[in-house]
């Protein structure tokens, strides 16, 4: 029997097993949203990280007087307000979407959705930079400082270039793994301040020391390239540069020497260091097929558990669903499905059958009242199902079954695992029994090789019951069948 822990809901939310579940919530929403919606804050967001680089050249223009390190952990603070502004305004960036892995892992979306979901993110947060490119050199503010601007933004782009190709895809994991952790961290609260305090350290931390971004690459590299462009021989007379020193800021050399390296880089660090180490460590064994937690049943009186020597199968009496969700099932698709199909609850499945959620009324009822009783039509059955789903194998023992959703066994028989009682408080079976009841659910998604291939109620295992005690009345199998206590 598959039993998913499904105690990670219970955990507070700043638990990391907590903030590894949300991480795959925030990666399944990310993939989820519609394309327009999707570019059109992947455009706001690489305005906003272009507007963030503006801040750091502004505050670094003519520190040459300032200690090193100090020059550009101020440079560093100036630039996290590029993280701020997407995490409190809203935004899609790719360097954090890059996330979405996690819920990839989780088989919450396929290979297809993740890689749309980052092509659009990419593509908008370019197209937002070069839209602000253009506002600054219009505007330009290269010119501030009698051109010091101008000549900070070329001198900070430049060296970008000069990276070795190892050099960038080692400067952007260092870059991502922090900006993803900054994210990482906003998943402990639901406090904005909190989480606004929370990304300016590692922004800080990656922005003084040089690592690499892309999406800031994306806009500091084209402004010292249309800076290069436009200037008049004025600009290049004041700031005290030649143009020709300049030779190399070219598109070709950007794309291939720090863009392709830079991306890589930041896919690595932000994907698989963040995002994948948390997954492994606290969402993949919550997801995996565990040993069964239910003992086997050794008393057989009081009924016939064995007829000739078979064991009641959960496939002899489950039943197939009358209906099945998506994640991106509407709430009212949903809440149709169990009226008409009168059942508690309905597996969510993917494109490929398999079993990825549960929504049941009580999910439904919550989902209303934080509304006041309204249908949230922007919200979809993948935001308010339950991830953590307890299943059964058509193979499984029935009464094991049974017993695992009625008793506590540990509580029945309080032992540690070498057989020593935990209580020597006397009581009766009875009494012991009073106090061992459990919170289990009611209706099991029966999966086989992965696939979803039918449910079980409490009252098909009340069928199982009645029919070998000798009940004949077919009628109630009818009845029993198609609804879930």
């Amino acid at each position: 029997m598959k039993l998913i822990d499904t105690n990670v809901d219970q955990l507070p939310r700043h638990a990391p097993e907590q903030m590894a579940t949300t991480a795959e919530h925030y990666g399944y929403k990310k993939a989820m949203t519609s394309f327009k919606s999707s570019f059109a804050l992947a455009m706001i967001a690489g305005v906003f990280i272009g507007l963030a680089f503006i801040f750091y050249i502004t505050v670094t223009t003519g520190s040459q007087d300032t200690p090193w390190g100090l020059a550009r952990l101020v440079g560093g603070l100036a630039f996290s307000i590029g993280l701020v502004l997407i995490v409190i305004c809203g935004g899609e960036l790719f360097t954090s979407t890059v996330l979405s892995s996690v819920a990839r892992a989780s088989k919450r979306i396929s290979n297809r959705q993740l890689i749309a979901c980052w092509s659009r993110v990419y593509l908008g947060n370019f197209i937002g930079a070069l839209v602000l490119v253009a506002l600054v050199v219009g505007a330009k503010l290269y010119l501030l400082d009698g051109g010091q601007w101008g000549a900070n933004a070329l001198l900070i782009a430049q060296h970008k270039l000069h990276h070795s190709f190892g050099q960038a895809v080692a400067l952007g994991v260092l870059c991502n793994m922090l900006v993803c952790l900054g994210i990482w961290m906003t998943f402990s609260s639901d406090d904005v301040l909190t989480k606004a305090i929370l990304v300016i350290l590692p922004v800080a931390l990656f922005v003084s020391t040089g690592f690499e971004h892309c999406v800031a690459n994306m806009f500091m590299v084209p402004l010292a390239i249309s800076i290069k462009a436009t200037a008049s021989p004025e600009f290049w007379a004041n700031s005290g540069l030649a143009a020709n020193a300049f030779n190399d800021l070219t598109i070709s050399h950007f794309l291939i020497n720090n863009l392709l390296p830079v991306t890589l880089g930041n896919i690595i660090g932000g994907a698989l260091f963040v995002g994948m180490s948390y997954w492994g460590i606290y969402r993949r064994p919550a997801l995996q097929t565990k040993s069964t937690l239910i003992h086997p049943i050794k008393n057989k009186k009081g009924i016939n558990a064995m007829k000739n020597n078979t064991v009641l199968k959960v496939s002899e009496f489950m039943h197939t669903p009358a209906a099945s969700l998506t994640p991106n099932s509407t709430l009212m698709e949903a809440l149709t499905a169990m009226l008409k199909f009168h059942t508690s609850g309905l597996p969510v499945v993917n494109e490929s059958n398999r079993v990825v959620g549960f929504i049941s009324e009580h999910d439904l009822l919550k989902s209303l009242w934080v509304n006041e009783y309204e249908m949230d039509k922007q919200k979809h059955v993948g935001d308010v199902m339950r991830h953590e789903v307890a299943t059964v194998s058509p193979d499984d023992c029935l009464l094991e079954l049974a017993e695992y959703i009625s008793i506590d066994k540990d509580k029945v028989y309080p032992v540690n695992s070498g057989g020593y009682m935990l209580s020597y408080k006397i009581e009766s079976l009875e009494e012991r029994l009073a106090k061992a009841d459990v919170n289990r659910p009611k209706l099991f998604p029966v999966v086989q090789d992965g696939l979803l291939v039918g449910l079980i109620s409490r009252q098909d295992i009340m069928y199982a019951f009645y029919k070998d005690f000798g009940g004949k009345d077919d009628w109630l199998h009818s009845k029993v069948s198609h609804q879930a206590a």
